[in-house]
């Protein structure tokens, strides 16, 4: 499944609209969808969204949509 991430990149600053980024990773669930954000990189996650149908082909057509992927650990 693809997930749609929203994030800031500092946990220290209080969160703000204006600065929330966001990513989409393919996953097998939510829970691994946050883990591997959460190991492999700093962000404060505000929210975790699942993408299918018309939301994906939407965030598709009319969003920056590229897969991120980290690198295996082991």
């Amino acid at each position: 499944m693809i997930y749609k991430v929203l994030y800031q990149k500092d946990k220290v600053v209080n969160p703000r609209r204006e600065t929330t980024q966001t990513l989409y990773l393919e996953a097998d669930n939510m829970v691994a969808a946050r883990t591997m954000v959460e190991e492999n990189t700093p962000y404060n996650i505000e929210l975790i969204q699942e993408l299918a149908g018309n939301s994906l082909t939407y965030e598709k057509e009319h969003a920056d949509f590229k897969l991120t992927t980290f690198e295996s650990k082991k």
